[in-house]
């Protein structure tokens, strides 16, 4: 009997022992590509030029909103494509920590294990759905990222979610390309059991677009009272809210700048 303790005793130990190293093990590897990351984001914002250029006769107003003033971002790409020719845009929400080029690649996995500069990183990078066009955009563009929880990447768009962002914030999305600076206008915001109904980017008639958006409209867990109808075309930003739910916001496209 003291024998079989004995060895039950040992196995458990074990077993303690091949939890305790592996959790370690994550927990180093976690740390190595948050470290990794960060260099990364200060490198990309420290090449990058980005200035924001003031509404101008060519500047197309699509929505005519509160925001009609505000300037749009313009990001001189030249750095960037040096170091990774997938990067096709720029992206910038106020209140977050989203201020970061995105790529897109062949397929939809590719940058969920790799970084900007193509390394080996479980952080990803954010990136466009591999059947979006950019330029000019499609119905529902979609970009994905991780949400981290030391708040980079994806990490801190939750913060669209609380009453501190709504209360100070201005509800907008500004998007750089290589060919236009784009701002969209956020209608919805909410997180969701994991699903990819809202992840169409093209849709075969007006009212199952308008079915689309009604359902994710509908969604919102705020309210912003912004009014989104089959003449927009919108913004998806995808990423995780747990294990179990991903943190989903929606943005109009109010009005768009071709570039020279």
């Amino acid at each position: 009997m003291e024998k079989n303790k004995l060895i039950i005793a040992k196995i458990i130990l074990i077993l303690f022992s091949i939890v305790f190293f592996f959790s370690l093990y994550q927990i180093i590897v976690w740390c190595l590509d948050n470290s990794a990351t960060n260099r990364m984001i200060d490198e990309l914002q420290d090449i990058a030029s980005i200035r924001d250029v003031t509404v101008s006769t060519t500047t197309e107003v699509l929505d005519r909103t509160r925001y009609y003033d505000e300037a749009l971002l313009s990001v001189d790409f030249t750095n960037l494509l040096e170091k990774n020719g997938d990067v096709i845009g720029w992206i910038q929400i106020p209140g977050t920590n989203i201020n970061y080029p995105f790529v897109q690649y062949s397929n939809n996995s590719y940058y969920l294990t790799h970084s900007f500069d193509k390394s080996y990183n479980l952080a990803g990078w954010l990136f466009l759905d591999y059947r979006n066009e950019i330029d000019p955009i499609d119905m529902n563009t979609i970009i994905y990222a991780h949400g981290r929880v030391d708040g980079t990447m994806f990490g801190s768009l939750k913060n669209v979610l609380e009453k501190e962002w709504l209360d100070k914030e201005k509800y907008i999305i500004k998007i750089s390309t290589l060919t236009y600076n784009y701002m969209f206008e956020i209608f919805s915001a909410y997180h969701i059991p994991t699903t990819n109904d809202y992840l169409t980017t093209n849709f075969s008639s007006k009212s199952e677009y308008e079915e689309f958006l009604k359902k994710i409209k509908n969604r919102s867990m705020i309210r912003l009272n912004t009014k989104v109808t089959t003449e927009n075309k919108i913004i998806t930003l995808s990423t995780c809210y747990n294990n179990y739910e991903k943190m989903v916001v929606h943005g109009k496209l109010i009005k768009q700048e071709k570039r020279y």
